[in-house]
């Protein structure tokens, strides 16, 4: 298809104008998807996923990545605990 007979095909196509000045509701039940996607999510993860060894792991992984920090970074840390963006967390300590 050129662009050309695109064109002309698109002036011929016309869509209809509600000029009621009313507002149409518009809704969508996504339960059963969601059902869905989040049956393919464990699906996914597979039958040796552990989720309390993997949170185990997560914090392990924020509490190494906290630790050690210089003087700057620790600065930055704690300005961004005051903001409330990062949760407190013991400075130095790395987890087991």
């Amino acid at each position: 298809m050129t662009g050309q007979n695109f064109d002309s095909e698109r002036e011929n196509t016309v869509m209809p104008q509600d000029d009621s000045g009313e507002h149409a509701v518009f809704e969508i039940d996504l339960t059963l998807e969601e059902a869905r996607r989040r049956a393919e999510v464990v699906t996914a993860l597979g039958s040796d996923w552990n989720p309390m060894e993997a949170m185990r792991a997560e914090e392990a992984a924020y509490d190494a990545l906290y630790s050690d920090l210089d003087a700057q970074q620790q600065e930055t840390y704690d300005m961004l605990v005051a903001a409330g963006v990062l949760p407190l967390r013991k400075p130095g300590h790395v987890a087991d």
